[in-house]
């Protein structure tokens, strides 16, 4: 599982040194799109960031509050084609993004406001080391009733962006693609179990883990 340390030492980037130098994104763009967001921050306000996928469950970045929140007009789809980590590029997985559209239920974290900077930063590389994301600044509702302003990263049709990602479609790439960080499967009913975990639950990734279970018996 990916940790911090290995972010900070920059022991992650062994995950992906098979890439071509063109979809890793280098320290300079990473730094240049966590800075052109943050020029877009809400003034005054707490920063807060949306996890939906493996944020849930393993954030790496310290935060100071995690509540149950529904992210309205975006919802969870497998559109990423997913070449490393969980995946390579002789068996790509996919890798979970949002889409316009619908909803979706997950975790608000804000970040601690101590070591705000630090965080950011291993939030971004994190998340962008391929740049297959748009930071993008949301509203996300709490279960408490708030809304808050958050970050939530969306796909931004990059030239991993696949266009079907239907549960037919994706389920036996899925089960079938494995990496560094382990199989693209164990992701799947790793985040089902996250959000039922958090008494939440989305339709979609039920769907996508069912057809892949069913495909896993059919091979025992």
């Amino acid at each position: 599982m990916l940790n911090r340390d290995a972010i900070c030492s920059g022991a992650y980037l062994e995950s992906f040194n098979f890439l071509p130098p063109d979809i890793l994104w280098t320290q300079a763009q990473i730094d240049q799109s966590l800075a052109e967001t943050m020029a877009k921050r809400p003034a005054g306000e707490d920063v807060w960031v949306f996890a939906y996928g493996s944020l849930i469950w393993n954030p790496l970045s310290s935060y100071d509050e995690r509540v149950a929140a529904t992210l309205h007009g975006w919802h969870r789809s497998f559109c990423i084609r997913l070449v490393a980590g969980r995946g390579t590029p002789q068996r790509p997985g996919r890798m979970l993004a949002l889409e316009p559209g619908g909803s979706a239920q997950g975790v608000a974290l804000r970040l601690a406001a101590a070591s705000l900077e630090d965080e950011l930063r291993i939030l971004w590389i994190r998340e962008m080391v391929t740049g297959a994301y748009t930071p993008t600044w949301t509203t996300v509702t709490l279960a408490t009733g708030e809304t808050k302003p958050a970050l939530a990263f969306v796909a931004n049709g990059c030239r991993q962006y696949e266009s079907d990602s239907s549960p037919s479609a994706i389920a036996h790439v899925i089960a079938a693609a494995q990496g560094a960080l382990g199989s693209n499967a164990e992701y799947v009913f790793r985040l089902k179990q996250a959000l039922a975990d958090c008494a939440l639950a989305d339709a979609y990734v039920e769907e996508v883990a069912r057809a892949i279970a069913r495909l896993q018996t059919n091979q025992a």
